[in-house]
């Protein structure tokens, strides 16, 4: 199987507005997905139609292999946090999970406690879950979809009202959980800085649509550190740089040069090929955080449709 999870065309419409508009996401399995959008891009949609909430409109998805856009036994092997957690106000956190354990045949009697101390809520005791903190209820939400072992986890802005010490602890839960049960996530979150940091792969929805999907490897490659140097004379630029030992560069355009190394030399590499004839017109050391990406791949689509 090579996705656990693919859509195809996969679109949710309400009256004449499309929430989701043919979006195909690829979902390897023991990937940790990030879905990357602003708010109202359609990444709660798109979560809500793949974790079973919400049925499209159009278009299909498969989950292990199988068609589930009807639903169906697969959708067993999924747990979903989708906006806000599904928790009974007056019960203990223990209370949550053994009435979501109930309902899912869970036998494993210890899977509550397990699941409690997976995210940190082992000493909440009898205290009502309406009672909690924001970042409290996040947690139990975390452990109700992880409840019966799920080979899928969905996941809505998770670490949404945790402090520093919450949003490490979720992160190293997922990355365990990832690492040692081999379980598949999707989240999404408007933390990208932080989900940058533990995400294997990645989907930018916009406007409902998938503008791109990407490795870790390729956004490493697309926002690493890089001199970016603009000359009118590319290719004797090339040939310079190449002369300089420097091989690890890309030609963008007719004009524009990205350098992957060296990057501490950037007043020598500009005085060298000055020395050579080659035409500088600008230099500059660069760095593009996630944000700055996802932003600058968005202000693109917002400025073109203008």
């Amino acid at each position: 199987m090579e996705y656990l999870l693919s859509t195809d065309n996969l679109t949710k419409q309400y009256k004449q507005q499309k929430a989701v508009n043919n979006v195909s996401i690829h979902v390897k399995q023991g990937a940790i997905y990030g879905l990357i959008g602003r708010n109202g891009a359609g990444k709660t949609t798109l979560m809500k139609m793949v974790s079973g909430l919400s049925a499209p409109t159009s278009g299909s998805f498969s989950l292990f292999g199988q068609n589930a856009s009807r639903g169906g036994i697969v959708m067993s092997r999924v747990g979903a946090l989708v906006e806000n957690p599904g928790i009974y106000a007056d019960m203990s956190a223990y209370e949550n999970l053994h009435a979501k354990c109930l309902a899912l045949g869970v036998r494993d009697k210890n899977a509550e406690q397990t699941l409690l101390q997976t995210v940190g809520l082992a000493d909440t005791g009898k205290k009502p879950a309406g009672k909690f903190s924001l970042g409290m209820k996040q947690r139990l939400g975390i452990a109700l979809a992880l409840a019966g072992d799920p080979d899928l986890v969905i996941l809505d802005e998770p670490i949404n009202g945790l402090d520093p010490q919450g949003i490490a602890e979720v992160r190293n839960t997922i990355e365990c959980l990832n690492r040692e049960k081999g379980i598949t996530f999707i989240i999404s979150s408007h933390i990208l800085g932080e989900l940058a940091k533990f995400a294997t792969n990645y989907g930018i929805i916009h406007g409902g649509q998938l503008l791109e999907e990407l490795s870790m490897e390729e956004l490493l490659e697309k926002c690493s550190h890089r001199i970016i140097l603009n000359t009118v004379t590319a290719p004797e630029a090339c040939t310079e740089l190449e002369r300089l030992g420097i091989t690890h560069y890309k030609v963008t355009d007719k004009t524009t040069i990205e350098i992957y190394e060296r990057l501490d030399e950037v007043p020598s590499l500009t005085a060298s090929l000055c020395a050579a004839g080659v035409s500088v017109n600008g230099i500059q050391l660069k760095q593009q955080e996630l944000e700055d990406y996802f932003l600058g791949l968005t202000d693109d689509i917002v400025s073109s449709r203008a």
